[in-house]
């Protein structure tokens, strides 16, 4: 039966070679446009988002889909993919396209098994053969009937085919591409951080290989190193890409197109973001001497009419002036899209020169230390970018600052420093019940509503615009009404922490320039290159368990930085519940005792566990020698020495993740 299998196999080579010819060709014959967006309107009570919206996307686009928020950017993603209905218009695309969706949602997805498994979700067919091809495999012992042979012989055929042998070693490097550990990818999904957990989603994204992608804020939940990684393997993506994003850098270094969504039409340039600055400037001027023109126009001939229309032997002209008057298309005055903005800030008092001096601390997590014995100064007009990976603890370095988390050593804020801290949660502390005025008087009560209503201009909220509801503000305008609330106080210190996630770029450009104009000492943590840019004076990164400082703007330090050479990153911190602690617990010698043997017991499955990954691997090698694979015994054989060694690293991983947790209870 053996050689059977063999003459089986060599006879049917031709079919991976059939299929790779079939799908060069399809991509070579992809219809020229893949879709179609034609007289687009769709309503949302009333207000027309899109009012008979056109857009054509081809094969090789790359378009940067940008405008303020509100403008509906989203919401188109989401009526190209299905999830909203035109309430007229057509979105028509080519057959048998596969989209790739990311968008925020993701972030709420929940999973116990590891971010290595999720991400090989996105090999659907290639799973389902794997799981076809092992039930033959065990039917093949008993019964070595033809039929079972030349089935066995298809489904291998066409998991070859599909790269089935290196579906996890290509999951394995667009993780590790993404920020991931060999060591992380075998934690659970449910253990990481929202930004992590939309890494795992973009990832199983990409490994789908769609046509084309649409990217709803990819960048918002990454750090630096992972935001340039992604500019790589997007630049070498094959199919079309439209990103919603307000990061400018990303956006110039992707796009070859951009289309920006605004007042209910999309517009089309053909460059980046950096052409469609000059080119949008650029045709402003014209449309302001053409507005200036006809306005001058309708002046003139409103005087005429007003003359003749009162003398009876012109009146019938003046009636028709005035029909040709009515009749003219207006040109739109040109709306200035990036205003300048002036903030007064009130301090009380001046800082003394030393803002927060920081000696000794410590901080660590299990398994992860932050910061061992770290020691910094932040002066008096410092502007600090604290920037880095995620699990470096920037966000942790500010809480400490702050003095919302515990640690080693000690953190003592200087003479006359008055702090607000702007954290990641802020959006949260929102009263939504609450007009965006009535939040900013409860919040600072010493400030006369023409103040408050001033700043909120600044942030774009003009007019009746204040007593909106906040319930009804879209997450990049609940953002702008924390910011605004963050810069009400008479604080000479502030603590940002990410305040540019959900702006807009234009909302993004007050806030440079409020903090070009702010007088006092700031620490700010940003993925965002541009406002960084624009902002810092002083960069900070926790390298080595300290923290480290580069005297000079962010561009500086880029070039600095690629030509030294950089400490290997360690594993991402495993997120815990936490858990509310009436006080704290006192290690009696039971439990010193038992924590030590926990720790021995931690330790010994961590050896066993890469140990176990090395087998794996091992395993995974031998499926793919053609020695092994194209003889059905040795297949078979192979295939469950590899399901036992897999358990066993799923059970060791198991265990892992309990022993932490008893370990995290003991320490208290």
């Amino acid at each position: 039966m053996l050689p059977l299998l063999f003459q089986i196999l060599k006879n049917r080579t031709f079919v991976y070679f059939a299929f790779r010819k079939e799908l060069a060709f399809k991509i070579r014959t992809f219809a020229a446009e893949m879709i179609s967006i034609n007289n687009l309107t769709f309503l949302i009570g009333s207000r027309a988002l899109y009012d008979e919206a056109n857009w054509h996307i081809k094969p090789g686009d790359r378009a940067g889909l940008i405008g303020a928020n509100g403008t509906g950017k989203s919401t188109l993603l989401k009526i190209i993919v299905g999830e909203y209905a035109p309430t007229s218009g057509t979105v028509s695309m080519s057959k048998d396209l596969k989209i790739g969706y990311l968008n925020q949602d993701l972030l709420s997805y929940e999973s116990h098994h590891s971010i290595l498994h999720v991400a090989m979700e996105a090999f659907e067919r290639q799973n389902q053969l794997h799981d076809e091809i092992e039930e033959l495999l065990k039917k093949i012992e008993t019964d070595y009937s033809e039929e079972v042979l030349y089935k066995l012989s298809d489904k291998q055929q066409e998991f070859e085919a599909l790269d089935g042998y290196n579906i996890e070693y290509r999951a394995n490097e667009i993780l590790a591409g993404l920020g991931f550990s060999t060591a992380d990818q075998h934690r659970p999904l449910n253990t990481f951080s929202g930004g992590w957990r939309m890494r795992v989603m973009l990832a199983k994204i990409l490994l789908q290989t769609p046509d084309i992608l649409l990217l709803d804020e990819p960048t918002n939940h990454m750090d630096l190193p992972s935001i340039k990684w992604l500019e790589n393997y997007l630049q070498s993506f094959e199919g079309a890409i439209v990103i919603v994003s307000h990061d400018r850098y990303f956006l110039d270094k992707i796009v070859n197109r951009t289309v920006e969504s605004r007042k209910g039409k999309l517009t089309v340039y053909a460059g980046n973001y950096s052409f469609y600055v000059e080119e949008k400037a650029l045709r402003g001027e014209i449309q302001k001497g053409e507005f200036k023109n006809q306005q001058a126009k309708i002046k003139q001939e409103e005087r005429l009419i007003e003359r003749f229309k009162a003398k009876a032997s012109k009146a019938k002209m003046a009636q028709s002036r005035m029909k040709a008057l009515d009749k003219m298309e207006r040109i739109d005055d040109v709306d200035d899209d990036n205003p300048t903005v002036n903030f007064s800030f009130k301090f009380t008092k001046p800082s003394g020169r030393h803002v927060v001096r920081i000696e000794h601390a410590t901080k660590h997590y299990p398994n992860v230390h932050i910061l061992e014995d770290a020691e910094a100064v932040i002066e008096k007009g410092d502007k600090i970018a604290l920037i880095g990976a995620n699990g470096k603890g920037k966000s942790t370095l500010l809480r400490m600052i702050a003095g919302t988390e515990k640690f080693e050593g000690f953190c003592e804020t200087g003479h006359n420093v008055t702090t607000t801290f702007f954290a990641q949660h802020q959006l949260e502390s929102l009263h939504l019940d609450n007009a965006i005025l009535e939040e900013l008087q409860a919040f600072a009560p010493k400030h006369t509503d023409t103040e408050l209503r001033s700043i909120l201009g600044c942030f774009l909220f003009t007019g009746d615009d204040v007593f909106k509801k906040i319930k009804v503000l879209s997450g990049g305008e609940k953002s702008r009404v924390a910011l605004a609330k963050s810069l009400t106080t008479d604080s000479n210190f502030l603590i940002l922490d990410e305040p540019t996630n959900h702006l807009d770029i234009q909302s993004v450009n007050i806030l440079i320039q409020a903090l070009q104009q702010f007088e006092g000492t700031f620490i700010a943590v940003s993925h965002d290159r541009y406002f960084l840019d624009n902002v810092a004076n002083k960069i900070w990164f926790i390298e080595g368990e300290k923290i480290k400082q580069y005297p000079g703007t962010y561009a500086e330090y880029e070039e600095w930085n690629s030509k030294r050479e950089i400490p290997v990153a360690k594993p991402i911190p495993v997120k815990m519940p936490e858990k509310v602690k009436e006080a704290p617990k006192v290690a009696t010698p039971n439990a010193a005792n038992q924590l030590k043997k926990l720790n021995d017991e931690l330790k010994k499955i961590e050896t066993s566990i890469t140990e176990q990954e090395a087998a794996v691997k091992n395993i995974e090698a031998e499926l793919a020698d053609e020695n092994v694979y194209s003889k059905a015994d040795k297949l078979a054989e192979a295939n469950k020495r590899y399901l036992t060694a897999k358990q066993e690293l799923d059970n060791s991983q198991a265990k892992w993740e309990a022993l932490a947790g008893e370990i995290m209870e003991l320490e208290g």
